[in-house]
């Protein structure tokens, strides 16, 4: 499809789809072919404006809809993903490229996120308190916040859109959404269901373009109170420091780089098809991808052959078709981040045992495809063992205890995701107790989290917040203490006491 022959499509704002005030577009392309999806509003700060605009004016109504009757809108919501499912997912598999039953799971997750926080809108708990003071009633409730800007990154165009605006929906905010560069259809049929499921004007609006231009101006616009950003760790602490000057709340999702520990009483089976999972499901490109596997020397020799053998089979193409395993890269750029990142692991010492290289085989050479590569012989403190490459790559590093291994994974500036696979159970707690990540698994892999439990990692992945989890709604409402005194006289607390 040419570039004139794609659809045009354009932003959502106070309830009227319009285009860029400048008129300009850019293309969504296809990374496994390369083709053009559409085109899409080169938005600039004058159309944010125009949508933040219009989501203020919504706010004192929407935030004056009772939650459950909010939550109900959302429901809805859920409903018609399920309806939409596979469309959606051919879609996503066509935009960002990872394979079918991974666009699928990306889907449902937002459809287990539309349940989930429907269920909030009926609790939205608080809690009472016995008051110090006789006849003087103590309790505290939620309120919202206002304006909530939210960026969000192409890996997981729907699930992660999902995390952020659902809850600041049922909380009682009006937002005004940012997606990707690489994945804005997604966004904007994202926020078709919405309308088709009756959310009022105004309270949900899209504006797609750079986030240069786009993302600044939504960042520093005056009336925006809090922002909910998912992205690389230098992007989202250039955005802290800009909302710490301008007294904004923000919510960081950022980098990780995950390890996956190996025991030498672990199912090497299990480990094999969960390690090859994590780290090359969605081509590596994961906040929560499996970067480094850390193998205790017992186990290294066996594990080693078995995951460079996979690695070695699996089946690189366009995601739409059933025998692909592993799709393209996002883009010609990170692709080309990739390989500087392998690159630079030779340079270092590492010796790598398989991948290495972009592939472009037959029709291949249309997309941005990269070998799964394996390094080996990685040691802590090499810069492809500290710094994401977001890309098909992980390493493999020896330990010769299990207390070696928890220092090599709490030895990065990150701390999302962690692992461990062993039979024994007093090594798996003492894991659990001393890895220094936000999520941890047993005997599975560094990725797979659900909704109903926060998301979200320790030192620079992010800044303290969770998405997911009833925790989620902590980043997008306001507690607000209540005092009623019923005495019929004046009480003051901490002074007048018997």
């Amino acid at each position: 499809m040419s570039a004139v022959e794609a659809a045009t499509y354009k932003n959502y704002i106070g309830g009227q789809w319009v285009p860029a005030r400048s008129g300009q577009v850019m293309e969504s392309l296809n990374p496994a072919t390369g083709a053009v999806l559409g085109l899409v509003p080169r938005s600039g700060p004058e159309d944010v404006d125009a949508a933040v605009q219009a989501a203020a004016r919504a706010y004192p109504g929407w935030r004056k809809v009772p939650a459950p009757r909010r939550a109900e809108i959302l429901f809805r919501v859920a409903e018609l993903l399920v309806r939409r499912k596979e469309d959606l997912a051919r879609l996503m598999t066509q935009e960002m490229g990872k394979v079918l039953a991974e666009t699928r799971g990306d889907v449902q997750e937002a459809i287990d996120m539309g349940y989930f926080i429907a269920g909030e809108g009926r609790r939205l708990h608080g809690y009472t308190a016995p008051s110090e003071m006789p006849h003087k009633a103590a309790y505290c409730v939620r309120s919202p916040l206002g304006v909530v800007g939210v960026i969000t990154p192409w890996n997981f165009p729907m699930a992660i859109p999902s995390w952020k605006i659902l809850p600041a929906l049922v909380c009682g905010n009006t937002v005004v959404f940012k997606p990707a560069s690489y994945t804005p259809l997604l966004g904007l049929k994202f926020v078709e269901i919405f309308e088709e499921a009756g959310l009022p004007a105004g309270v949900l609006n899209i504006v797609t373009g750079p986030g240069g231009a786009a993302g600044n101006a939504l960042v520093e616009h005056p009336l925006v109170r809090v922002i909910s950003f998912t992205g690389s760790t230098e992007t989202g602490l250039g955005l802290a420091e800009k909302c710490g000057r301008l007294g904004k709340r923000i919510s960081l999702e950022m980098g990780g780089k995950n390890a996956a520990i190996v025991l030498p009483d672990a199912d090497l089976q299990l480990a094999e098809d969960a390690l090859i999972w994590s780290a090359f499901g969605t081509t590596g490109q994961r906040c929560t991808a499996c970067s480094r596997i850390i193998v205790h020397q017992d186990a290294r020799k066996d594990l080693t052959e078995r995951l460079v053998e996979r690695a070695r089979r699996l089946r690189l193409g366009d995601g739409l078709l059933p025998a692909t395993e592993v799709g393209p890269v996002v883009s010609d750029a990170q692709l080309a981040r990739v390989h500087e990142y392998v690159q630079i692991g030779q340079g270092e010492g590492a010796r790598l045992l398989v991948g290495g290289k972009r592939v472009t085989d037959g029709d291949l050479a249309r997309g941005n495809f990269y070998a799964p590569t394996i390094f080996d012989e990685v040691r802590p403190g090499m810069r492809i063992e500290q710094e994401e490459i977001f890309g098909p790559v992980t390493d493999l590093i020896a330990a010769g205890s299990l207390e070696e291994a928890v220092k090599i994974v709490n030895g990065t500036p990150y701390g999302l995701s962690a692992s461990i696979f062993t039979r024994d159970v007093n090594a798996a707690m003492e894991a659990i107790a001393d890895i220094e990540t936000g999520i941890v698994y047993v005997n599975h892999g560094t990725i797979g989290a659900e909704v109903h439990l926060p998301f979200g990692g320790t030192k620079q992945t992010g800044n303290g917040h969770r998405e997911g989890g009833t925790q989620v709604l902590d980043v997008f409402s306001e507690w607000k203490a209540v005092y009623i005194d019923y005495s019929g006289r004046l009480q003051r607390a901490q002074i007048d006491r018997d």
